[in-house]
């Protein structure tokens, strides 16, 4: 399903260029290629023009003046990464992380919708990724059946005629990802609808399933699903590839499993590698220091994965998944001139990096940026409501208890909660969740999320409404001030002033800098709370996942607070 046509004019001058009248634009010569369908290392010469391969072998172009000639002896080239499971909303932006990925030889992702579907219409979406398809990078898209809470407006974000608007997009390969699948088993007509459609579209729908007993495996893979990336452990990666699954391995900054993983599938010596694909699951910023899919190849060689099976896991078995084989993943004539040239075989970070046909790293160093794009359709964050002392009442007797960064169950209120500031000798705190233009508030206790942060706000949620957590009523009143002053963001407040701030500009859920720098604010945030009792791995994944329905066991939702496995409300929102 490639989403390229070069025009007539394009290919008259590539078919020229292989008939000796003209000369390419680049020409790497002496290249040790892998080609990914030999899975071997070949020899040979790249002929490029524009943002195409016209030639790969041994031969070399009769013409070569104007030529930029690269001459890769000792060197060895793969191609571009693929990212197949990307949420680029983790405080980056899609853009600002394919910069920043694009220098470890990432160049392709396929990534989620769902901020577009909550925030915005269709048209404007879509003209946002119009704009990402002209930069140097492959962006491609899922198609979102679920917002993965419960949503007031649910069924008008996510009605079929929507869903399907996005799936007939020839950047949009995928539909789900299914976190609210058991909606489907119960035979949720406007998610069948979606799935039906992505199905007729050719379209692959990837489930979210994890701990799922092969009843449920089988019972999903009648309905449609093609994949699946929550596999946890050997068994669970095997029950996948028998019920014909394409399973995507997860190294994220919550799920660590692919050095596990890995290492099982070389030790049972299972022939599987050629359906196994590799993923970061959209991690937060600071999780990336050391890479992004070339981070993944790397714990595949020292796992003790044979090179090429860990370089196809993160290329061509990707490209050849989501039928996109044809102008990415493989190093051939007609694919996109996208390339890592890298030391030596046992160093997925490349030197050099080409992303249609674009220099984005030469001998190590940053040569071009990939560009930006128009986020101006994104709402700004500017609420026109204030929040006074009688929205901080609290009366609930059931609050959400913290069994890890992002499992959270139900737990009875003891403590007396119309105090003002609750003592530090215990782990429960005060949690709002503010609609976004002020119309209702949830009210409940968090436990176990620290001791001693007195006021905290976030307008970077699930859905972008508002999330205040403390001990000091008043701290969180001027924690929920100073995101307003400044646009959006995360802040932490104490004794009146902030102690840490995270900006976040675009429509206060997103970052417009760069991912570097994002990685620095984003450390600062995490000692913050950390100094202040928070004892988990990802606390920027707590806040996310606060309001998430597709796992255990209670959430702070937009209807109130929410029994997941009860499907069921405990405390209603409080209108305003």
């Amino acid at each position: 399903m490639s989403t390229v046509m070069w025009g007539q004019a394009d290919i008259q001058k590539q078919l020229q260029i292989i008939n000796g009248q003209l000369a390419p634009d680049i020409l790497i010569r002496n290249a040790d290629y892998l080609h990914s369908i030999y899975k071997k290392w070949m020899r040979g010469n790249v002929w490029i023009a524009g943002d195409r391969i016209v030639y790969v072998g041994e031969e070399m172009p009769a013409l070569t003046d104007g030529t930029e000639i690269i001459d890769a002896e000792g060197k060895k080239i793969v191609p571009g990464y693929i990212e197949p499971h990307v949420h680029p909303f983790q405080l980056y932006n899609p853009v600002s992380f394919a910069e920043f990925a694009s220098q470890g030889g990432t160049t392709t992702f396929l990534s989620d919708s769902l901020t577009f579907f909550l925030v915005l219409e269709n048209e404007q979406s879509f003209n946002m990724l119009d704009q990402m398809n002209q930069l140097p990078f492959a962006f491609y898209w899922w198609a979102r059946f679920d917002s993965q809470t419960v949503l007031k407006k649910e069924a008008e974000l996510f009605n079929p005629k929507k869903v399907t608007e996005w799936l007939k997009r020839p950047d949009v390969l995928m539909g789900g990802e299914l976190t609210g699948w058991p909606r489907l088993l119960a035979g949720d007509p406007t998610m069948l609808s979606s799935l039906v459609a992505a199905k007729a579209l050719g379209v692959k729908v990837e489930g979210h399933f994890p701990g799922a007993s092969e009843r449920t495996l089988a019972r999903m893979k009648l309905l449609g699903t093609d994949g699946d990336h929550e596999a946890m452990t050997i068994d669970e990666v095997e029950s996948r590839l028998l019920h014909g699954y394409g399973v995507t391995l997860r190294q994220s900054s919550i799920r660590q499993d692919l050095p596990q993983l890995l290492k099982d599938v070389v030790e049972r010596e299972l022939n599987v590698f050629d359906h196994l694909m590799m993923t970061t699951d959209g991690s937060t910023p600071s999780f990336y220091d050391d890479g992004v899919m070339d981070k993944c190849i790397r714990i595949a060689l020292q796992a003790g994965v044979a090179p090429i099976d860990a370089y196809q896991m993160a290329t061509y078995n990707i490209a050849r998944y989501y039928d996109i084989a044809d102008v990415h993943g493989i190093l051939a004539t007609g694919r996109y001139a996208t390339l890592n040239i890298l030391e030596n075989e046992l160093e997925p970070t490349p030197t050099d990096v080409l992303s249609k046909g674009k220099w984005l790293k030469r001998n190590g160093q940053t040569t071009k940026a990939i560009g930006e794009i128009d986020w101006s359709s994104i709402p700004t964050y500017n609420p026109a409501f204030e929040l006074s002392a009688s929205d901080f009442t609290f009366t609930q007797t059931v609050g959400i208890e913290m069994v890890n960064d992002v499992i959270t169950k139900p737990y009875k209120i003891e403590i007396d909660v119309e105090v003002d500031r609750l003592a530090e000798d215990h782990d429960e705190s005060f949690l709002m969740l503010v609609d976004r233009d002020g119309k209702w508030r949830v009210n409940t206790l968090i436990k176990g999320f620290a001791t001693n942060v007195q006021g905290f706000a976030s307008s970077y949620s699930n859905t972008g409404d508002v999330i205040l957590l403390g001990k000091d009523k008043q701290e969180m009143l001027n924690a929920f001030n100073e995101i307003k002053r400044i646009g959006g963001g995360m802040v932490v407040f104490e004794q009146g002033q902030a102690i840490a701030t995270l900006p976040l500009s675009i429509g206060g859920v997103l970052s417009e800098k760069p991912v570097a720098q994002l990685i620095e604010k984003e450390l600062e945030l995490k000692k913050a709370l950390s100094e202040r009792g928070y004892q988990f791995g990802d606390v920027i994944y707590t806040f996310l996942f606060l309001q998430s329905t597709h796992l255990p066991y209670v959430r702070i939702t937009q209807l109130g607070l929410f029994d997941v496995m009860k499907n069921e409300v405990l405390i209603p929102a409080v209108e305003r």
